[in-house]
């Protein structure tokens, strides 16, 4: 198989040993793009059941099947409300509550995964997150109750945990590149998961078709480790030549970019600090998370600790959308209770 499952890391460092057995540039080259898209690819993959229930939380709480058919799916559903005369649309259960269930697991294997989760195997891991990415989509479209939707969702859960904290491990043995490849690929997969539920639901599908039409997701995830995926190579500093080159250019050009009228806000100066000092306590946290994970992985700790560094740090966003999450719950009730 491709990926990482056939073979051993001991192999390349035979090869890093013996020059000779190493790649010519244009294979090289081609590696390097394989290695990119797979691991974009992995990335909105591993994150696509995430968002499409989180998409989907609303029509998870509120649409019922008919006890007797369980492939129909109530086009009209008529959700409960903790108080009709709530200005607010409110379910019987919060939305909080797919959030939690689309979360909390996930927690739990990030907390548990340095205690040990590096003696399974990657593609017993990868495996596990495909299925379990698979078994979310049908279960929560064939359900009939609440309760076995957000089983579903737990599945979900289950699934992009396990998969960001395998394949965040899995970027010490590639050049450091891919980690910006699987990072884009993680937000196109919060654009494209969203999109996608809208789009389908929208276009006359029902929320069962739209989650069902979803399982090339899974396949194509699986496809991107086993097949696309080279074995890790030797890390090769030249071989990121080009990338540190272009990484060292200015962002911006030393001639200003010519201003046209209308083309900026109406907001003065003191407006917009204003409004930024306000955003402070939401991006310092940002930052300091995606600093931590990615200064890690440019050097902090080169090689024998990177991977589990990798696994132990992406804990930080899941804690704060979990709390999130717990908040959200009396505060939904809160809301709704309002008159």
């Amino acid at each position: 198989m491709g990926g990482c499952a056939g073979r051993r890391l001991s192999d390349s460092e035979g090869e890093e040993a013996n020059p000779a057995l190493r790649p010519p540039p244009q294979d090289r080259q081609g590696t390097h793009w394989k290695n990119a898209v797979g691991f974009w690819l992995l990335g909105l993959c591993n994150n696509f059941s995430y968002v499409v229930m989180l998409s989907a939380a609303h029509d998870i709480l509120s649409h019922q099947r008919a006890p007797g058919n369980q492939s129909h799916v109530d086009p009209d559903p008529t959700p409960t409300s903790h108080n009709s005369s709530s200005r607010f649309d409110c379910n019987s259960v919060s939305t909080a509550a797919v959030l939690l269930a689309d979360i909390l697991p996930t927690l739990v294997i990030k907390l548990l995964a340095p205690l040990g989760l590096h003696l399974l195997p990657y593609s017993p891991r990868v495996l596990t997150s495909g299925v379990c990415a698979a078994g979310s989509f049908i279960l929560v479209a064939f359900s009939h109750s609440v309760g076995i939707s957000l089983c579903g969702v737990v599945l979900a859960s289950i699934s992009s945990g396990l998969g960001e904290v395998t394949f965040l491990s899995l970027t010490a043995f590639y050049p450091r590149a891919v980690i910006s490849w699987w990072s884009s690929g993680t937000g196109g997969a919060g654009l494209l998961g969203a999109l996608s539920y809208l789009g389908l639901t929208q276009a006359g599908l029902s929320p069962q078709h739209t989650l069902l039409s979803m399982l090339g997701i899974p396949a194509l995830l699986l496809a991107s480790y086993f097949l696309l995926l080279t074995s890790p190579g030797p890390q090769d500093p030249g071989g990121e030549g080009e990338a540190d080159t272009a990484a060292r250019q200015p962002l911006i050009n030393s001639e200003a970019p010519e201003w046209k009228p209308g083309s900026s806000s109406h907001l003065s100066l003191q407006e917009r600090w204003t409004v930024f000092k306000g955003l402070l306590c939401y991006i310092v946290p940002l930052v300091l998370v995606y600093f931590a994970e990615y200064f890690i992985n440019q050097g902090l700790t080169s090689s024998e600790h990177r991977e589990f560094a990798m696994a132990t740090t992406c804990i930080s966003d899941t804690l704060g959308i979990s709390l999130s999450g717990l908040l959200a719950l009396p505060l939904h009730d809160f809301l709704c209770q309002l008159s």
